[in-house]
């Protein structure tokens, strides 16, 4: 914790970051391409000299460094551990069975996190919809699948396992979030299926036959990476020794990598590139935001949070742009901070039996808004990577925001705060 006051202005760089990611790309592609680590760790290198020889305090920036090898550990790993498990489905997709892929998609991630439940499904899903994918079929995977779908466990979303860690019971989300969850899914479901019929429904009858055709036979390969995966998930709960969770994870993608034969690698179209951006773009992230997080806890008190409404739409802004995790903890603990003042034990459980919704509303703004932008949650840019190295097309930083955050989520995010915090 710093004792120096941060102004608003050393948000600055991080601001720039994210206006780079979203317009570059459209600009010039390739400069973007070339250039992209050196706008992401040369913006870093600024914060890092300020907070050094300005603040004379590495302390916030360790910390975030040290959660950025814990992202990037888990992330990491989960990409190259699923990219050994090469699933292929019988058959084409048609939209109910698209509707059905997504619905057990947020089931999945519920499991094994939306990290995981993305990178063990987004190539299934893009191969059984090769012959008319579009860019809206990736953008309801990481909806649904990436981040909505992770919102009844700690296991989910980072958010919530921070709130376990924090003393909130590990069956508390589902008991008191899972009506939000369906009628959020059911929601999105309900869209996608609509959009996704009205595409089918333009299609030639020969293109609409190929949905019909069977093909090949619904095979698995790579299961025994199955073992790997469970020791990333128990490693999840590992908190001491400092960096042995760490150690384990890391152990378990290598263990998988050279344990998978190249066969399923090449099936799955796997190489580094697609986690080689993601970790370069967010060690930047990590670095700039870390004035932003400060300047939140900072001002958390002074920016009059009273109701549950007030706590989801913030909650949730921050977490379209800032990392999803401290940003719930940052809110989590203003929450508490506001409505007791004993030990952390008699916190959690003073609000969680007499402001509940509080709580509801942190947890639902931090895990539903990370699917507003590219960067509100790890696996979207992972999500999007992986299906331009497909050839698929997905949308820019912008259009994505503008066509369907701004069209589709925000709607929907504006009736469930109606429904349930106003």
């Amino acid at each position: 914790m710093l004792t120096n006051s941060i102004s608003l202005w050393t948000c600055l760089p991080f601001c720039v970051l994210l206006t780079s990611i979203a317009i570059f790309p459209l600009v010039n592609r390739q400069w973007w391409d070339k250039y992209y680590p050196v706008v992401s760790i040369g913006l870093g290198i600024l914060v890092i000299l300020y907070y050094v020889f300005v603040l004379h305090s590495a302390f916030p920036i360790l910390d975030s460094l040290h959660e950025y090898i814990s992202f990037i550990a888990l992330i990491g790993s989960l990409y190259v551990i699923t990219g050994g498990i090469h699933i292929r489905l019988s058959g084409r997709s048609k939209p109910i069975t698209n509707v059905i892929f997504l619905a057990i998609g947020a089931l999945v991630a519920n499991i094994v996190g939306t990290t995981g439940a993305s990178m063990i499904l987004i190539r299934p899903y893009l191969r059984v919809n090769h012959y008319r994918i579009k860019p809206f079929h990736i953008i309801f995977f990481i909806f649904i699948v990436s981040n909505v779908g992770g919102a009844l466990t700690p296991v989910g979303d980072p958010p919530l396992f921070m709130g376990y860690l924090k003393g909130i019971p590990f069956f508390w989300s589902v008991k008191n979030l899972w009506y939000i969850w369906l009628f959020a899914i059911a929601a999105i479901l309900i869209i996608f299926y609509i959009i996704d019929s009205y595409h089918f429904e333009r299609l030639t009858h020969h293109q609409q036959n190929l949905a019909e055709e069977i093909g090949e036979h619904a095979k698995v390969e790579g299961l025994f990476n199955i073992f790997f995966l469970a020791i990333v998930l128990i490693s999840v709960f590992i908190s001491n020794p400092p960096f042995l969770r760490e150690a384990l994870i890391v152990l378990a993608g290598l263990g998988s990598y050279y344990s998978t034969s190249s066969k399923i690698h090449k099936k799955n179209n796997f190489d580094f590139i697609p986690i080689k951006e993601v970790s370069i773009l967010f060690v930047g992230i990590f670095v700039t935001m870390v004035p932003a997080l400060e300047w939140i806890r900072q001002n958390s008190v002074n920016l009059g949070l009273q109701q549950a409404g007030q706590y989801y739409w913030t909650t949730g802004a921050m977490s379209s742009v800032l990392d999803n995790t401290p940003t719930y903890l940052n809110f989590l603990n203003a929450a508490l901070g506001q409505f007791v003042h004993n030990n952390v034990d008699a916190q959690i459980n003073y609000v969680l039996q007499s402001h509940k919704i509080i709580v509801q509303a942190i947890s639902i703004g931090a895990v539903f808004f990370g699917a507003m932008t590219y960067i509100g949650n790890g696996p979207n840019l992972m999500v999007k990577s992986i299906a331009e190295q497909t050839g698929a097309e997905c949308p820019s930083f912008v259009s994505y925001i503008l066509k369907y955050s701004l069209l589709i989520l925000l709607p929907l995010f504006i009736i469930i705060w109606f429904l349930f915090f106003r």
